[in-house]
């Protein structure tokens, strides 16, 4: 008999679900059920004014070149008259003295051309208006608005299975890639669409069937295919010493039993296995144990090529739970080659750079086949996870399966839970109960609980007794939420529950505590992955194709190396909590073999990852030398000074670029020499005057990063001429090469500190960081400074901050 109900009734079941998540959003938007804040800071009836260098600075220098347009050109339409602000209360008008900060500091007001101020008249206006800005928000704080339902995105509800049920589980093969806005994929999540409902439904089901560890009738399969761009003639990390090429594959086997492991090797197209020149080994390996060996050789006639595939297949008995597969061939002797030109690295183009061994297309794992038992002596992380306690005779199982539903939706839905919140699981548990027994139950209680919009959103309600745009203190549940999906993109934990359960969490020191070690725990590495990777745009690596005429020496394992030095490099300041200024200026790095001969650098060899300490010569150290980000800001075919000065001006030094015209053409390559240099190309480029005044701004700033190809080597000619680095900061600031783009960026560190803050923030809110958000991100940098802006002191000052602790009602 089959262990679950028939396709139809799954499928009526998943409608039934999906109509209990609608009708309970609809009942939530109504509803509200949160506790009453603490007291909040009553507001000043005080309005604050301008001192004399503000009215000396705005009637002298800046009135003129606030009312232009980004172009240059006059306004006179909506013209904005900052003199006549000058007699209001700054508080209404905040959003524009906030512009005129911003471009003061940047040093973009005045104009360049236009008559300066002294630099005393100018850091005294500039000081005396962040001074009444901040005395203003301090007096009536205004945290925005999050959003009510803020849906977890998708490395959000991977690492929340991950945390709820012990479980591995690969969320893009679940759920469609989330879309980014304000360069983060977790702003815009305030929808549920029917079509992302129902993978949701679907990915419930797979994932509490593999929790459980459930019967299946018959057996299921995973392939993975290796990337076709991948050079297979080196050792793979965690595979054994001795071997090459291959794959390790992490895979949770849902029961005991037989299992059948099946690899093909890469063809050409002429359907040839790429590299068979010779015989093979070829070794099937779990947990780092050989349980299958083959030996590959070339078919005897090439003109009646076959190869059976059939052969790399055999079958193995293991036991459920999460084990390590991998797939490798036994290393062959070989020599150095004498060859006139220096070897390539890269081996998979059959034309450009063919493999010179065979390589593994795919990994294919099917079963269970013979299922071994069920019941509580077949544990795996999942199960010891799910099932606390278990039923000894069957008149206990009602009560024992109340408390594991209990447990699991009070870490799910992150708050204790009640009666109501357990009646829906409960009903579905005693339907599959009553068919198909305990454990069924519980499988069918645990899709409910995680399709259920309790877990899938993030809800933050107002108060019952707070005002119409009232800011109040969100509760310290709430606060605990934003904390661990912050740091660890992921749910709060026992200690952290508990804590906000007990209204503790912001008492004195333990908050600051509660960060401490959440940045200690090894899921505080999200930040590396998931802040980091957008920040940075690491993410990009993997549509970013090089030209293979102009770079062949590109394949994946330098993709992922030039990934891997940057997530490490940015790990160590985290765990090493090290001041965010050596993000630039850091001394050091992180290389492999493969990476080291892409920089040139020597005498590192193998293919572990480990910390070099870099001279001045080497070129390499922080952020701006990594080749991941020159890589991803080049094009297939060259550097690109425009996307290298825009990014820079974004990321690192908070300095919003004004979007181009719509009927600006893009740079016409063909009707430029090639021979050209990237400096003279632009130049053409910036003699339209349209052109010019946001190529002025971003080009300069590019041009320093012009020894670093389009892959990020280190040169010192282009087009047969010594590479021109000169260029200048948007203030003006002279500058040539990296290290002094450096250094004149460091000179302001609380621009960069600044610019940093606001994309945490940003990242921790889930919106963008608005006009009133900016006295909070100078706070943040205040406070930091005193510790010299160590990381964990920036995080929990943004944890801290207004925009964090704190929600305006709607």
């Amino acid at each position: 008999m089959a262990l679950y109900p028939t396709q139809n009734t799954i499928a009526a079941r998943r409608c039934v679900i999906a109509c209990c998540l609608v009708g309970f959003c609809a009942i939530l938007i109504a509803g509200s059920v949160v506790a009453t804040p603490p007291e909040m800071v009553k507001s000043s009836d005080t309005e604050t004014s301008f001192d004399s260098s503000i009215h000396s600075l705005v009637k002298n220098y800046c009135l003129d070149c606030h009312n232009r347009d980004d172009q240059g050109g006059d306004r006179s339409e909506g013209r904005l008259d900052l003199e006549s602000l000058l007699t209001q209360d700054i508080a209404q008008h905040s959003k524009h003295w906030e512009q005129v900060v911003q471009k003061l500091r940047s040093k973009q007001m005045p104009p360049s051309g236009n008559p300066l101020p002294s630099p005393k008249m100018l850091g005294s206006a500039l000081s005396s208006l962040i001074g009444s800005l901040d005395k203003a928000a301090l007096e009536k704080p205004n945290p925005g608005r999050t959003e009510t339902f803020r849906r977890l995105n998708r490395i959000e509800y991977q690492n929340a299975i991950r945390d709820l049920l012990a479980l591995e589980i690969d969320a893009s093969s679940l759920l469609p890639a989330d879309e980014s806005s304000h360069g983060f994929d977790n702003v815009t999540v305030g929808d549920l669409p029917p079509t992302l409902l129902i993978r949701y439904i679907a990915a419930a089901r797979k994932i509490s069937r593999l929790a459980v560890g459930g019967f299946r009738k018959n057996p299921e399969g995973r392939t993975v295919r290796i990337r076709a761009d991948i050079t297979q003639e080196k050792h793979v990390p965690g595979l054994p010493l001795g071997t090459r090429g291959g794959a390790l594959l992490r895979h949770t086997f849902p029961q005991d039993g037989e299992y059948e492991i099946h690899a093909l090797l890469a063809r050409d197209r002429n359907e040839h296995i790429e590299g068979l020149n010779g015989a093979h080994e070829v070794e099937f390996l779990l947990d780092r144990k050989k349980f299958a060996k083959f030996k590959v050789v070339p078919p005897k006639s090439q003109r009646e090529y076959y190869f059976d595939d059939q052969q790399l297949m055999t079958r193995i008995q293991v036991t459920a739970g999460p084990h390590d597969l991998g797939v490798t061939f036994v290393k062959n002797r070989s020599s150095l080659s004498e060859n006139k030109r220096q070897p390539l690295n890269a081996h998979f183009n059959y034309h450009r750079h063919p493999r010179l061994s065979p390589a593994i297309f795919q990994i294919s794992v099917t079963g269970p086949f013979k299922p071994g038992q069920t019941g509580r002596s077949r544990e795996t992380p999942s199960r010891e996870r799910i099932f606390t306690s278990y039923p000894t005779d069957p008149e206990e199982e009602e009560a024992c399966a109340k408390r594991i539903i209990s447990d699991l939706a009070r870490r799910a839905y992150r708050r204790p839970v009640h009666d109501s919140d357990l009646e829906r699981p409960l009903e579905f548990y005693r339907e599959a109960h009553t068919e198909h027994g305990f454990e069924a139950g519980i499988e069918m209680a645990l899709s409910a609980i995680l399709v259920s919009p309790r877990f899938l959103f993030r809800i933050e309600h107002n108060p019952k007794d707070v005002k119409l745009e009232e800011a109040y203190l969100i509760s310290e549940l709430e606060l605990a939420s934003r904390l661990s999906f912050f740091l660890w993109s992921s749910l709060p934990d026992d200690e952290l529950l508990r804590l906000a359960e007990r209204g503790e969490l912001r008492k004195p020191g333990v908050l600051k505590q509660q960060v401490r070690r959440m940045l200690s725990d090894p899921r505080s590495l999200s930040l590396v992955v998931n802040f980091a990777g957008q920040w940075l745009h690491l993410r990009n690596l993997d549509s970013i194709t090089p030209d293979g005429r102009l770079f062949p020496d590109f394949d994946d394992n330098l993709r992922q190396a030039l990934r891997q030095e940057t997530e490490l490099f940015f790990q160590s300041i985290i765990v090493e909590d090290r001041s965010v200024l050596d993000l630039l200026k850091a001394n050091y790095t992180y290389l492999n073999e493969r990476l080291a001969k892409h920089y040139r650098i020597p005498h590192v060899y193998g293919s572990r990852f480990r910390r070099v300490e870099m001279l001045n010569q080497s070129h390499r150290g922080g952020l701006l030398r990594h080749g991941s980000i020159l890589t991803v800001t080049s094009y297939a075919t060259r550097t690109s000074p425009v996307i290298r000065g825009n990014w820079i001006l974004e990321n690192i030094l908070g300095t919003a670029v004004p979007a181009p015209p719509a009927d600006v053409p893009a740079l016409d390559e063909n009707v430029i020499a090639a021979d050209l240099s990237m400096r003279e190309r632009l130049a053409k480029h910036r003699a339209d005057p349209a052109c010019a005044s946001c190529h002025d701004l971003m080009d300069p700033v590019g041009f320093a990063l012009e020894n670093y190809d389009a892959i990020g080597r280190w040169r010192d000619f282009e087009a047969g001429k010594p590479v021109d680095v000169s260029g200048k900061l948007p203030d003006g600031s002279e500058l040539s090469g990296v290290r002094e783009l450096e250094d004149a960026i460091l000179k302001h560190p609380d621009l960069f500190v600044g610019a940093f803050t606001e994309k945490l923030l940003t990242y921790a809110l889930g919106r963008g960081v608005e006009h009133f958000d900016r006295p909070a991100v100078r706070q943040v940098v205040r406070n930091s400074k005193t510790e010299q802006y160590r990381f964990s002191e920036i995080i929990f000052n943004v944890v801290n901050s207004v925009p964090f602790q704190m929600r305006t009602s709607k």
